[in-house]
C-alpha cells in the first residue's frame, strides 16, 4: 500500500488519534478520499461532517477549485450547488455566499446557465420562491421590474405575474 502522510500507510494511519476523533461516515470519506489519491487534507477537518466532506471530496476528483467553497461556513446542500455551478463553468462568485441557501443559490446558478441578468434577483432579501418567479419572468423575456420588488411576497409577484398587466 501506498506511503501517505508523515510516511504512514493508510491502515496506520487508522490507528492514530488524529484519524479517531472522526465519527465513522467521517472517516469512510477521508478513506475513500486517501484511496483515490486526492489531498484529504482540504476536508479531513473537524468542522466539516461527513457530508461537506463528500462534497469537497468529489470536487476535487473533477479537478476543480473547491477552495470556493471547502469553508465550514457553508452546509453540504451550499456547496453541492457551488460545485455544481463550477462544473458548468459558470461564475458563482455571485452566488457562492453564505447567506443565500441551497435553494437561493440554484435560482441564481439557472438564471446564469440561461445568460439572464441574475442582479436583478440575485440579492438576499428575497427568497427562493421570489427568485424563482423573477427568474421565470426573465427567462420569458417579460418586464419583471414590475414585480421585482422584495416588499412583494412570493403570492403576490405571482399574482402580477399570472395578470395581463404584463402578459
Amino acid at each position: 500500500m501506498n506511503k501517505i502522510y508523515n510516511n504512514l500507510s493508510i491502515e496506520n494511519l487508522t490507528k492514530t488519534e488524529w484519524f479517531n476523533q472522526f465519527d465513522h461516515n467521517q472517516k469512510l470519506e477521508i478513506l475513500r478520499g486517501l484511496k483515490e489519491n486526492l489531498d484529504v487534507s482540504i476536508y479531513a477537518k473537524s468542522d466539516f461532517d461527513w457530508r461537506q466532506m463528500n462534497e469537497i471530496l468529489e470536487g476535487l476528483k473533477n479537478n476543480i477549485d473547491v477552495s470556493i467553497y471547502a469553508k465550514k461556513e457553508f452546509n453540504d446542500e451550499q456547496m453541492n450547488e457551488i460545485k455544481i455551478g463550477l462544473l458548468q463553468g459558470l461564475d458563482v462568485s455571485i452566488y457562492a455566499k453564505e447567506y443565500f441557501d441551497n435553494e437561493q443559490m440554484e435560482e441564481i446558478r439557472n438564471g446564469l446557465n440561461d445568460n439572464l441578468n441574475v442582479s436583478l434577483y440575485a440579492k438576499p432579501e428575497y427568497n427562493y420562491s421570489q427568485m424563482n418567479l423573477i427568474y421565470l419572468g426573465l427567462k420569458s423575456g417579460l418586464d419583471v421590474s414590475v414585480y421585482a420588488k422584495p416588499e412583494l411576497t412570493w403570492e403576490e409577484m405571482l399574482e402580477i405575474l399570472n395578470s395581463s398587466k404584463i402578459c
